[in-house]
């Protein structure tokens, strides 16, 4: 007996443009912008759009940028900062299963001024690159 072809999501379906607003889209530029910066969607496995973009540098996450209902990315932050920032702002948090020590949630639509979410964004990314070898940092470099 033949084997009937396996029904998939229309190419479409799947990749269904994600309507941003405009704060998430300017964090979403400053994210991109970052050398060696890449964005993965990741979303439920049956979901039709995706609810998260993931960026990582050479293979290495620092940054979690919600793109659909809640206005949020989650940054890695030095311990000592990530706890004064707490402290300081209602809109930083923490919202994942990653270590607290280590990640904070940062609402984009609360108290947190967007050139200091620019600023942690930038943190986040140092961050990552610090605790990359040296190959990987002689790579990074040829990209920029």
């Amino acid at each position: 007996m033949p084997k009937r072809p396996r029904k998939t999501a229309a190419p479409s379906a799947k990749h269904a443009k994600v309507e941003l607003t405009a704060r998430t889209a300017a964090l979403k530029a400053i994210l991109e912008a970052k050398p060696g910066a890449q964005a993965n969607p990741m979303g439920a496995s049956r979901a039709a759009t995706p609810s998260v973009l993931i960026f990582k540098v050479m293979g290495k996450m620092f940054a979690i940028l919600s793109i659909r209902s809640i206005e949020n990315v989650i940054l890695k932050c030095d311990p000592n900062l990530a706890q004064s920032l707490r402290e300081e702002y209602e809109g930083i948090g923490h919202r994942s299963h990653l270590d607290r020590r280590y990640w904070i949630s940062v609402s984009l639509d609360a108290d947190v001024p967007p050139d200091e979410i620019e600023r942690l964004a930038g943190h986040s990314y140092a961050l990552v690159c610090e605790g990359l070898t040296r190959k990987q940092k002689a790579e990074l470099e040829a990209l920029s």
